[in-house]
C-alpha cells in the first residue's frame, strides 16, 4: 500500500495530471483563508461540549533543502531538536475532550527574509506580510482572528515559549480569556507579593543601581516543588489516554512573577502536576484563573489538553504529509495547509460518528480504510480483522494500564 504525501506520489497512484494538480496548489488563486476560516467554524460546531474548550497554540517545524522555499532558514527546528535548515509555523487546534482538530496557522518569517523583498518576491509573500512577527504575535494574531470568527473556546493553552511571554499573558488577558501555558523549571518566582523598588548600593564601589526590582528573593519553581510535603498534592484523574486514565499528583500554589519590561509583578495561578507511574516527571504551568472559579480537575485538565495541539500536528505530518510538500512559494504552502486542515476536520467528524461503535478510531485507520476502498488490494473481512485486531491490541493495553 502506498503512502501517499506528496503531489507526485497522489498524481502517480490517482492516474491524476500532476501539472494540474501543481498548478492547484502553487498557482490557483483560490483563498485559502477562507478555506481555513470554514475548517475553524466547522471545527468549533462539530466539538462536542463535554468540557471546557481550549484553542491550543505551539510551533512546529520542519527540515527542508536551499534557501528559496517561503520562510526557510537556519533555526531551531523542535521536529530535529537541533537549528536546522528549515521552516517554522505557529499552529492553533480546538480541543474539547478526547477530541481535537486543526484550526488555524502562521507560517514564521525571519528577520533576514522580511528585510529582503527581492527574496519575498520571488517567493510570492505578500507585502503586508513582510513584517517581522515574533512567534508569540503570531500566536496572538491567531486567538484574535479565531474570536473575530465567533470560535468558541473557553481558554488558551501552549508550550514554555508561550507561557514565558510576558506579553503574551497580558494581551490574552486584555480578551478576558482563561490562559494556562507550560512554563519551564528554571523560572523564578515569589511566594509573597514583594516591595518593588531601586536597591540600595553595596558599597562605595561599582555601578549604582538604577532599575526597580523586586527587594525580596525570589525562588525558581523546581526549587519551591522540592519544598513541597505530602500533604500539599492532591490525587486526580483528568482525561483519557491510549493507555488508560491520565492521573498525578497536582499542586496549586497563588505566586508572583516580576514584569522586566514594565517593572511590576503579575499575579499567577502555578499548577504542578507530578506523575504517579513511570519516571516521576513534573510538569509546570501558570495560569490567571483561580480556584474560586474553577475547580482544581478542572485547572488539571485545562493543563494535561496541551497534548492534543502536538497530536494533531504530529497527525497532520503522518497521515496527510503536512511537512512533505514540494512547493516553494507562500500560497503553495498556505494551500497545502489548508487541504490538509480540510481533511483533519473530516477524521475528527469521522471519529465522532462512530465513536459508539468504534470508540478507538484513529486517523490511521480512516486512512487505510479509503486506501482500501481505493484500490481493494485485500477484501473487505481481511480489512476489518486488521483494524479489529489493532483495536484489541489497543485496548489490550489500556486493560493493562488500568490494572497497574
Amino acid at each position: 500500500m502506498s503512502e501517499l504525501t506528496n503531489i507526485e506520489r497522489i498524481s502517480e497512484e490517482m492516474f491524476a495530471n500532476y501539472h494540474q494538480m501543481q498548478h492547484f496548489i502553487t498557482e490557483s488563486p483560490w483563498d485559502y483563508r477562507a478555506l481555513m476560516d470554514k475548517v475553524a467554524v466547522d471545527v468549533s460546531r462539530s466539538l462536542p461540549k463535554r468540557k471546557l474548550t481550549g484553542l491550543l497554540i505551539d510551533k512546529s517545524g520542519w527540515e527542508k533543502k536551499g534557501g528559496k522555499s517561503a520562510g526557510v532558514a537556519p533555526q531551531y527546528c523542535g521536529n530535529v531538536g537541533k537549528a536546522s535548515n528549515s521552516q517554522v509555523a505557529v499552529f492553533g487546534a480546538l480541543s474539547n475532550g478526547d477530541f481535537a482538530s486543526m484550526a488555524d496557522s502562521r507560517l514564521y518569517l525571519p528577520e533576514d527574509w522580511c528585510n529582503d523583498s527581492s527574496r519575498c518576491q520571488a517567493a510570492g509573500i505578500p507585502e503586508e506580510s513582510r513584517v517581522f512577527k515574533k512567534k508569540w504575535e503570531l500566536a496572538m494574531e491567531i486567538i484574535a482572528h479565531q474570536k473575530s470568527l465567533d470560535v468558541q473556546f473557553d481558554y488558551i493553552g501552549g508550550d514554555g515559549y508561550y507561557g514565558h511571554s510576558m506579553e503574551l499573558a497580558q494581551a490574552i488577558e486584555k480578551t478576558g480569556y482563561v490562559y494556562m501555558p507550560d512554563i519551564h523549571s528554571s523560572l523564578t518566582v515569589y511566594l509573597e507579593n514583594p516591595e518593588i523598588a531601586v536597591p540600595s548600593p553595596r558599597g562605595n564601589r561599582g555601578r549604582r543601581p538604577i532599575r526597580e526590582k523586586p527587594l525580596s528573593q525570589g525562588i525558581r519553581v523546581d526549587k519551591y516543588m522540592s519544598g513541597l510535603g505530602d500533604e500539599d498534592w492532591q490525587y486526580l484523574e483528568v482525561r483519557n489516554t491510549a493507555k488508560g486514565k491520565l492521573t498525578g499528583s497536582y499542586h496549586f500554589g497563588k505566586v508572583y512573577v516580576f514584569d522586566e519590561k514594565n517593572r511590576r509583578l503579575e499575579r499567577r495561578l502555578l499548577v504542578i502536576r507530578r506523575t504517579v507511574t513511570g519516571k516521576g516527571d513534573y510538569e509546570y504551568s501558570f495560569a490567571n484563573a483561580n480556584l474560586e472559579q474553577y475547580t482544581e480537575k478542572g485547572v488539571a485538565c485545562m493543563q494535561a489538553q496541551r497534548f492534543f495541539v502536538e497530536h494533531c500536528i504530529k497527525e497532520n505530518k503522518q497521515i496527510p504529509g503536512m511537512d512533505q510538500y514540494q512547493t516553494r512559494k507562500w500560497i503553495a504552502w498556505h494551500h497545502q495547509t489548508a487541504l490538509n486542515f480540510l481533511l483533519s476536520t473530516f477524521v475528527l467528524k469521522e471519529k465522532l460518528r462512530c465513536f459508539e461503535d468504534i470508540p478507538l478510531l484513529s486517523a490511521r485507520d480512516i486512512k487505510h480504510w479509503i486506501l482500501f476502498k481505493l484500490y481493494r488490494q485485500s477484501s473487505e473481512d481481511d480489512m476489518i480483522e486488521q483494524m479489529f485486531d489493532r483495536h484489541c491490541r489497543r485496548q489490550k493495553d489500556i486493560n493493562i494500564a488500568c490494572e497497574k
